[in-house]
């Protein structure tokens, strides 16, 4: 696949930390197969743009609001370096970041975007609530060569002989001036250094204590602070501007934060590959019957996935509740509103309509981590069974004494489970072994009828994927305790007895007709 990566300079012309991001990038997408076409802003041809398909847009200033208007049809990325939706590209002057609707810029180009890819939390705040978008998607890293962390933490061995060092940048923003009054007011003895080689620079820093940084804008994350702090200097700064401030890893230093920005990239760099990869290829199914004041927050969270689905579809169950809500305003592909409620069965009906690899399935209570779906891909290329969100494993006949995992217990690895629900993950060519018997009741038990029927006919086993606790970016569900146990919850508008009477019933029919429960399980099966 050919990608056209389009920005107003490149490392060959300029030695900036936009530059250095962007030739990582570049790099790694030639490793991974694709062709790369690097074109300057400023030279995009309109003509040119319509012969090609896939973009990712880096700095774009130069680019023509004519061209702009011909990528927009495309599918493309926004590799986010500052704030080009601002016409100062500077939120922090406005109070909270938010600035009025007459300095914005650019907005359509930034809704249409497969992704607005961003350098950090507090970017991705900034931008959402200025531009209202869904497809922001934070890294939480700059990007560095192997090549060049190995080289930083060679730098590691210099003994430290002097104290305070300030970089000595003509480019106002940087605040060399302020460093300056600031190390002076503190009596501070301070060298200035550079302009020099970005080697240069980094061997020269390693030998200072303490690196003095004031900037003037809001930094999306700032390369230097985070190599400063990768090389063992002590950093004081304005950490309201500084986007790397927003990370958790933020206190970390030397080598501990060089193995983490290691890790970083990697992850990162996959989530522009996935971009333009058929990872993507994804129908959701969402459900609302009683909780349509969730839907805006979990379509947000869907949009968020590192990986993008191809559409998302809404299936609505009448109930009184949703009746005179207007479920065109929501931002989804399909609605499929229905005057009866269908209850449990009906979503994985329309499923069956989609024509994509995967269906990725949620209940209304459910929030997704923006990595979910990057989990379950990554998940099913091993594990090649139906995923689910809330894994359960039955100990007798009965559903009743089962044992959890998944999103309410944080298990560390991949679990095989009997059954499970609250978001699945699956082949859409299996839904068709769910009709292969006539449910138990359409009441209850849909999930574990689909479990059931995938392994008596498609010898499919079902799966929890891991959801680690020190990560709920990979998470099935973040607020299934604040969401799941309301007065609507299915387990609560009928009686406990009678709701876990029909699940017990479901299991004991699935058992009875060829279903075998891991705990029954033999060698041979």
């Amino acid at each position: 696949m050919k990608i056209v990566f389009i920005s107003d300079f490149f490392e060959t012309d300029l030695i900036g930390g936009a530059e250095l991001n962007d030739g990582v990038l570049i790099e790694y997408l030639i490793k991974s197969g694709f062709e790369v076409e690097c074109v300057k802003s400023n030279t995009l041809t309109f003509d040119k743009a319509v012969l090609n398909n896939n973009y990712i847009i880096s700095n774009f200033v130069g680019l023509k609001e004519r061209v702009k208007q011909v990528i927009m049809l495309k599918k493309y990325i926004i590799y986010e370096h500052d704030h080009k939706y601002l016409k100062n590209r500077d939120p922090s002057i406005y109070p909270k970041f938010k600035a009025p609707e007459t300095e914005i810029i650019n907005k359509q180009f930034y809704e249409k975007a497969e992704k607005v890819i961003v350098l950090s939390k507090i970017c991705k705040q900034v931008i959402e609530k200025n531009l209202n978008l869904t497809n922001v998607v934070s890294i939480g890293c700059s990007l560095w060569s192997d090549k060049k962390l190995d080289f930083i933490e060679a730098l590691l061995e210099e003994k430290k002989t002097k104290d305070y060092c300030i970089i000595k940048s003509s480019n106002p923003i940087k605040g060399t001036k302020e460093a300056i009054q600031f190390c002076n007011a503190k009596n501070y003895s301070y060298d200035l250094i550079g302009p020099t080689s970005e080697k240069d620079l980094l061997a020269q820093m390693s030998k200072y204590e303490h690196f003095v940084f004031i900037p003037k804008v809001l930094e999306t994350l700032s390369r230097v602070v985070v190599e400063a702090k990768m090389l063992e200097c002590k950093v004081l700064t304005r950490k309201n501007l500084i986007g790397a401030a927003s990370e958790d890893w933020f206190e970390m230093s030397g080598k501990n934060l060089i193995n983490k920005m290691r890790e970083k990239r990697k992850a990162a760099l996959k989530i522009f590959e996935a971009c333009f990869s058929d990872t993507g290829d994804i129908t959701v199914i969402l459900n609302c019957y009683r909780r349509p004041e969730y839907l805006k927050e979990q379509i947000q969270a869907i949009r968020s996935q590192t990986i993008s689905p191809k559409e998302i579809w809404l299936w609505v169950n009448y109930h009184e509740d949703n009746d005179g809500i207007d479920f065109s305003k929501f931002n989804v592909d399909k609605v499929i509103r229905n005057d009866f409620n269908w209850k449990f069965y009906g979503r994985f009906t329309v499923a069956m309509m989609a024509r994509t690899k995967y269906i990725a399935m949620f209940d209304d209570d459910t929030i997704p981590g923006e990595r979910w779906f990057e989990n379950c891909h990554n998940t099913i290329k091993i594990n090649n069974g139906i995923l689910v969100g809330n894994g359960i494993s039955v100990t007798s006949d009965r559903y009743v004494g089962r044992v959890l995992v998944g999103w309410t217990t944080q298990n560390e690895k991949t679990i095989e489970v009997d059954l499970g629900g609250h978001a699945w993950f699956f082949e859409t060519k299996w839904l068709r072994f769910l009709w292969l018997e006539k449910p138990f009741t359409i009441e209850n038990g849909e999930d574990i009828q689909f479990s059931y029927c995938a392994q008596k006919y498609g010898n499919i086993k079902t799966f929890c994927p891991p959801h680690p606790n020190e990560n709920p970016s990979l998470h099935s569900s973040l607020k299934g305790y604040e969401m799941g146990v309301d007065e609507v919850a299915s387990s609560r508008t009928r009686k406990h007895s009678q709701f876990y009477a029909q699940r017990d019933a479901c299991v004991k029919n699935a058992i009875t007709n060829g279903w075998i429960p891991i705990n029954r399980r033999k060698d041979e099966f």
